[in-house]
């Protein structure tokens, strides 16, 4: 692999848009070139993913709806409403590969919430805190953490499984059963 290109994007962070170089990478021998998204990035959204997970968090939890976690981080309702509509649609998902990873970096099964989206918020807290044992972790964050080992798509339309590399295995929890 090596550096070929970039492009500019526009991030938003505290209801201000910055501009920012999101480099691709090129592989040398079959020509496939892909992007090299920051941890704070997500894909398809404007928005950093600290914004995104708090906003998921607070609605989640039940500490607040949507219009006043939007208002509390200057974004649109419409746009955090659209934030909690894919963060359900994909918390089964999310949930199974984020509590199976907490047991492949060594920590306790979590038990099982009844609530999808809830049992998805809880297994991320976990993850990362199961992985802050692990050099460089603890400092990104927890949001930036479920966005690294989702690549980005966090929040995405893909149904592509979820994985992270540690060391030199790759961690790719299984499939829920539908």
């Amino acid at each position: 692999m090596s550096w070929w290109s970039g492009y500019q994007r526009f991030v938003r962070s505290g209801g201000v848009s910055r501009s920012i170089f999101v480099p691709r990478v090129r592989c040398r021998s079959c020509g496939r070139t892909d992007v090299v998204l920051p941890s704070f990035v997500a894909v398809g959204r404007l928005d950093v993913v600290d914004s995104i997970g708090a906003v998921v968090e607070a609605v989640v939890d039940g500490t607040s709806g949507v219009r006043p976690a939007a208002a509390a981080l200057d974004v649109p309702h419409t746009t955090a409403r659209a934030w909690v509509r894919r963060f359900r649609s994909r918390a089964q998902a999310l949930a199974v590969a984020f509590a199976a990873l907490i047991v492949e970096l060594g920590g306790d099964p979590i038990p099982v919430a009844v609530d999808a989206a809830a049992y998805a918020v809880t297994a991320i807290g976990v993850a990362y805190a199961a992985a802050c044992g692990l050099p460089g972790w603890a400092v990104v964050g927890r949001w930036r953490f479920a966005s690294t080992v989702c690549g980005g798509s966090l929040l995405a339309a893909n149904k592509d499984p979820l994985s992270i590399i540690i060391g030199n295995r790759r961690f790719m929890p299984p499939a829920p059963s539908p």
